[in-house]
């Protein structure tokens, strides 16, 4: 009993940072899944099939807060489902391990971007609201999928930050688009893992505790997103990334870092990143204080001096 509680609290904490930031659901409860002895795949399955509830939730939730664009949705979903299946049917066969640390350089890289283009630049408008085309969604959505179900998580690392990246959508709009995206390829994980592995080491209880504690949290993680100001939204993104594959990175087998020179390296990471937040918060509020008082018109379309303060 105490370990489905405990299962329940991760699950309402991965899906609070997954709804707010657009990652973490996956890696956070399939880490904790493989501490307590359960192997890759079973661990991947579980994790996928307590994510068709939670994403549905969080979907909604984000749909009644305005966060979705649905032709996002529907351009990275449906690849990612296409990559999810195949990553779920083939993930007794595969071993990616090695394709690991080029997948975390990779992201690595683009969480670094993300984290310094929304502190030192907010968000970029030159770009927003210029379509997202099928050609850079599509395969993006693929490979997410199939990074999604093979390493029980990384739908949100991969589109997130790439999304953010291009500079075309706003970041709640991101989140909420991901988040949304996501049922499509837990839907399509879930069905290759039971294809593949039957219900062979899927513990369901565990199932409905991790699927409880998201349900909680799904609305809740879709309303902050709604009031996180853009700019301060990019830079907790970034750090996200940068902070989960660097750890990936310092783990491998091409670093190896000591403990010690982890925790090091972890230290300096989160001051950095706590900097780069504070002064986010910062900026947007000398921002909000200098744009422009609205100018309200009248009946006929006499302009009215702003309101007085």
């Amino acid at each position: 009993m105490r370990k489905l509680v405990l299962l329940a609290l991760v699950g309402l904490g991965a899906q609070l940072v997954d709804g707010s930031l657009g990652m973490a659901y996956g890696v956070t409860s399939t880490t904790l899944l493989l501490a307590i002895g359960a192997n890759p795949a079973a661990a991947s399955a579980t994790v996928h099939l307590a994510e068709i509830g939670t994403t549905l939730a969080s979907g909604a939730s984000h749909w009644k807060f305005g966060n979705v664009d649905w032709g996002v949705v529907a351009k990275i979903g449906i690849p990612g489902a296409v990559g999810a299946f195949a990553g779920a049917t083939f993930l007794a066969g595969l071993d990616t391990s090695v394709a690991a640390p080029v997948m975390s350089l990779i992201l690595l890289s683009l969480g670094i971007y993300v984290l310094v283009r929304f502190t030192v630049r907010g968000l970029r408008k030159d770009r927003l609201g210029q379509p997202l085309r099928k050609r850079f969604l599509a395969p993006l959505g693929l490979f997410a999928g199939f990074v999604d179900a093979t390493g029980g998580g990384g739908w949100g690392p991969v589109g997130t930050p790439a999304i953010l990246a291009s500079g075309r959508l706003e970041p709640r709009k991101v989140i909420g688009s991901i988040d949304t995206s996501e049922f499509l390829v837990s839907v399509a994980a879930s069905l290759g893992f039971l294809i593949a592995l039957g219900s062979q080491g899927v513990n369901f209880a565990w199932v409905g505790a991790l699927l409880i504690g998201g349900l909680v949290a799904a609305p809740i993680a879709a309303w902050l997103v709604r009031h996180i100001p853009p700019r301060v939204l990019g830079s907790a993104v970034g750090g996200i990334i940068v902070i989960t594959n660097s750890r990936t990175l310092l783990k491998s087998d091409w670093v190896g870092a000591s403990a010690g020179t982890r925790w090091v390296v972890y230290a300096v990471i989160y001051a950095v990143w706590a900097a780069a937040v504070t002064y986010s918060v910062r900026a947007h509020r000398t921002e909000s204080t200098l744009a422009p008082e609205p100018v309200h018109s009248a009946p006929g379309g006499r302009e009215l001096a702003p309101d007085p303060a």
